[in-house]
């Protein structure tokens, strides 16, 4: 049974997650409308993931005796000015629900609901790949610099990414 405190802290998760999949589904369709199909469909495959980590937490705060409760979402941007930019927000973005995900496990902790606590943990590990895919990402387009040609290497190499990200996801 879930405290009241932890039942919170895991519905504010669930909004984080519903938003991140929103910010990232804005970025999908930015990029697909400036002809960046690579990185459109590595967002839209981003959003689908972030939906499934929001998804996740609904069935677990209902199946502890909790109610997971589904909430407005704040409005993502719609212009992220340049693919680079939009990486950097990404990077930011994914620094933000470490952070949030940090606090939660604090949260169960405090709570001693270890039960929580162990849930979290795939969440704690799902963070640390996500950091480092998009630093991995923020320093191949510092390599690209302005060059038209590595920007278009790029894009289809995020595509092979999230083509071998959908592969890998299918054999869990």
């Amino acid at each position: 049974m879930l405290t009241a405190k932890m039942e919170k802290a895991l519905n504010d998760q669930i909004r984080v997650e519903a938003e991140s999949s929103q910010v990232y589904l804005s970025m999908a369709s930015w990029a697909e409308v400036k002809g960046l199909e690579g990185i459109s469909l590595f967002m839209y495959k981003h959003s689908d993931e972030e939906r499934m980590h929001m998804l996740k937490l609904i069935k677990y705060v209902n199946e502890r005796g909790g109610h997971a409760h589904i909430s407005d979402l704040k409005e993502p941007e719609t212009d992220f000015g340049s693919f680079q930019e939009m990486f950097k927000d990404l990077y930011d973005h994914e620094i933000f629900v470490s952070q949030s995900i940090n606090e939660l496990v604090h949260v169960s902790l405090e709570e001693k609901d270890y039960a929580t606590h162990n849930f979290l943990q795939w969440y704690v590990a799902e963070q640390i790949e996500e950091e480092a895919l998009a630093r991995t990402i923020l320093d191949k387009i510092s390599l690209i610099g302005n060059d038209k040609g590595g920007l278009y290497l790029f894009d289809r190499d995020v595509q092979q990414i999230t083509v071998e990200s959908a592969a890998a996801g299918t054999a869990e």
